[in-house]
């Protein structure tokens, strides 16, 4: 193996970003246009950089004897098995502000989309009909909860304020917001939200935190939002509370599995879906190249990190 570091990009990211990667101290070998190449070069791989195509799994690592730095163009790191990086004592990092603005921008357009009934109204529309009257309601007035509140759920709340809404949300590592949502115990919030809106990070201990008893405890007709990770909602248990009507309405821009194949939710009237493409707008995929061009430089230049994934704890 050369002295240089090798730093593999084996997913797409912005072309810009991948010229700066060239103007650091390593060798930059770029198998996204061909993923077949890629265990071949990760033989002497310093640095791995991905999106979510490749999978960074234990197998994948087993081949990757000299790896010290995996590298996600992204906030999440579901497709990185993060106790194999462990046991190797690798460097994961990602890029957690990179799509802020955008799935910020998807959430209140759902909000939009859900309070004011548009989606049967745009598809009567084109199908030649002309359904006038009362129609939805307003978003100001209303509260929306947030169940997370991290970088993207502050910038929703950001930018539901000029609407008039109230924001709350339930977040056991968030004791104080910080600025005008109010902190509330989860029960509080299925309870006073007109709109709950997931942006919680999926772990063992939160798989399917809305399910039955949770749709149960909302709102009659209140409307669910999920933008973050598809199994932290029971696609079944959602699906029942929407035939009841317990459930208004839901957005979802994540699936438990994916692409979906339940065709009862994904062609429910009442429910509007999206292929995961929250954070895929030109600006933030840009932003996330940057952002994790930037963070594998200062790897390089043995800098000081800013988006080191913590990893679990290795067994004694």
């Amino acid at each position: 193996m050369s002295n240089v570091p090798v730093v593999v990009v084996a997913d797409p990211i912005d072309a810009d970003a991948v010229i700066q990667l060239r103007t650091g101290p390593c060798t930059v070998v770029d198998t996204s246009a061909d993923p077949t190449q890629l265990r071949e070069h990760l033989a002497e791989a310093w640095g791995l950089v991905v999106r979510s195509r490749t999978k960074v799994s234990r197998e994948l690592l087993s081949g990757a004897p000299h790896l010290r730095l995996v590298a996600r163009a992204g906030v999440g790191v579901d497709n990185v098995d993060l106790a194999a990086a462990a046991e190797r004592h690798l460097t994961v990092v990602n890029a957690p502000s990179a799509a802020s603005a955008s799935v910020a921008e998807l959430s209140v357009a759902f909000y939009l989309l859900l309070v004011r009934g548009l989606l049967p109204k745009v598809q009567s529309t084109r199908a030649g009909k002309w359904e006038r009257g009362t129609s939805g309601h307003e978003l100001a007035g209303k509260t929306v909860g947030f169940i997370g509140y991290g970088r993207i759920a502050r910038e929703v709340a950001r930018r539901l304020a000029p609407f008039g809404a109230t924001t709350v949300a339930f977040d056991p590592f968030v004791p104080d917001s910080g600025d005008a949502t109010r902190m509330v115990q989860l029960p509080e919030l299925l309870r006073s939200s007109d709109i709950v809106s997931v942006h919680a990070a999926l772990t063992p201990g939160n798989r399917h935190l809305l399910d039955g008893s949770a749709f149960a405890q909302m709102k009659p007709g209140a409307f669910v939002v999920n933008v973050a990770r598809g199994a932290l909602v029971d696609e079944a248990a959602l699906l029942a509370a929407l035939d009841s009507g317990q459930v208004g309405g839901a957005a979802l821009d994540v699936f438990e599995e994916e692409p979906p194949k339940n065709r009862a939710l994904l062609e429910h009237p009442h429910v509007i879906v999206t292929p995961h493409l929250g954070a895929s707008t030109a600006e933030a995929q840009r932003r996330a190249g940057r952002d994790i061009v930037e963070e594998v430089l200062r790897a390089l230049r043995g800098e000081p990190l800013r988006g080191a994934v913590a990893l679990p704890e290795v067994p004694a």
